[in-house]
């Protein structure tokens, strides 16, 4: 595949979801819009590596979308032998497409269209990631540790309810209609998810910059939204704490480097001072979101020039206020983390065992309890949780980076 191709599906993986915002906006019917859109995507992907890219390739897709999705439409109305429909009178005609498009982003426009309060949290975000967030159902079921046809069910019925509200997606409203602050929550949950698919990607790779960089774009689309909001500028800080220490969080072949080991001399300290900055600013309001707190430990993590000048005991009394108001198994595998760090790693291990049912199967526990069984000197424990972690993880750097853990302890001890 040549670099051509690669550009190409980078540029669609970019406008996918300002399309699909686009279609759902101006015609309500968000499945056929998705529909829609697929085509139109696989159409560029097939013409313009040939043909090379338009001077307005998001305009040339809203153009192609829209016109096969009013194909469609039609052919409904014909297949049932109607005359007429409400849709049909509101989807311009094909001639008039050109002067239809319009140069605004509507991704974050739908993203609070998809979190539509006849459905479930779940299965908002579920929908919200597979559609605009471009995941596949596997990566989402990964992320909600759920089988993958169980995931399909739970996206097929969010469409499915969807599709029996009365234009569930049409606002008609530029700005931030106030119906949907209601919605903030999901929607913040939603780019966290996304922002982490993309920092640590479950697939061959350990990070997929584009996913990372778009929730960070949309979280900035947000911020400006509402910048009063405390846990918007929580997750914004959050994120861009985070994302500053991307280039030394994997080594020259794609390694993983974790975060005692990482060289914080390229550690983008301008993105660490605008999220510290962020975070500050909300402090005067108290510490009570859990955006906000995550974003505090970040910064402590963020101001330590060496690993051993991490202050974990400050750490460790954020994750217990975390752990007070946003309770969940990986929340309590963090601070056992911190805890380990201030009591010893007998205390980590004794609280990680509390774990064992709610995060069955999931290789982040057998990870974190073989770095604590290394940290107290038990390396045939460590070698023992560090291959079962392998064993069960799907992020290809992270598996190796396991079994050379492993490897070097049999090799040393």
């Amino acid at each position: 595949m040549g670099s051509t191709t690669y550009a190409v599906e980078d540029l669609l993986r970019t406008l996918a979801p300002q399309v699909l915002g686009v279609l759902t906006r101006r015609y309500g019917d968000f499945d056929t819009a998705e529909d829609a859109v697929q085509e139109a995507m696989l159409a560029a992907a097939t013409q313009w590596p040939d043909e090379g890219t338009p001077d307005n390739p998001r305009g040339w897709l809203i153009q192609v979308a829209s016109r096969r999705l009013v194909d469609t439409v039609r052919a409904e109305v014909a297949r049932r032998n109607r005359e007429t429909s409400t849709m049909l009178r509101e989807v311009p005609a094909a001639a008039e497409l050109s002067d239809a498009v319009d140069e605004r982003d509507d991704t974050l426009t739908l993203f609070f269209l998809c979190c539509h309060p006849v459905l479930s949290p779940a299965s908002a975000i579920a929908l919200t990631l597979r559609a605009v967030g471009g995941l596949s159902t596997e990566e989402i079921a990964r992320a909600f540790l759920l089988p993958e046809s169980t995931m399909a069910q739970r996206i097929s019925r969010a469409k499915k309810r969807l599709a029996a509200v009365d234009r569930p997606f049409a606002s008609g409203e530029s700005g931030y209609p106030e119906q949907w602050r209601a919605r903030v929550g999901t929607v913040l949950q939603v780019l966290y998810l996304i922002f982490t698919e993309g920092h640590t990607s479950t697939g061959s790779e350990l990070r997929r910059n584009d996913l990372s960089a778009e929730a960070i774009r949309l979280a900035r689309a947000l911020h400006r939204l509402l910048p009063e909001d405390s846990e918007v500028t929580g997750l914004l800080a959050l994120l861009l704490l985070t994302d500053s220490r991307r280039a030394a969080r994997s080594g020259a072949h794609g390694e993983l480097i974790p975060l005692a080991e990482q060289d914080r001399g390229k550690w983008e300290r301008a993105t660490i001072t605008e999220g510290i900055r962020l975070i500050t600013a909300t402090l005067p309001g108290g510490l009570s979101g859990p955006y906000q707190i995550q974003a505090a430990i970040a910064a402590l993590h963020a101001q330590a020039r060496r690993a051993e000048d991490t202050e974990w005991d400050r750490i460790l009394l954020l994750y217990n206020r975390l752990e007070r108001i946003a309770s969940n198994p990986m929340v309590t595998l963090n601070r056992a983390v911190a805890l380990a760090m201030v009591e010893g790693p007998q205390a980590g291990l004794d609280l990680a065992a509390t774990l064992e049912a709610p995060l069955k199967g999931s290789h982040r526990l057998d990870a974190v309890r073989g770095h604590f069984h290394e940290m107290a000197g038990d390396y045939s424990a460590a070698i023992t949780a560090y291959t079962a972690a392998a064993g069960r993880t799907t992020s290809t750097p992270e598996r190796n980076y396991l079994i050379l853990r492993a490897a070097l302890l049999r090799k040393q001890h």
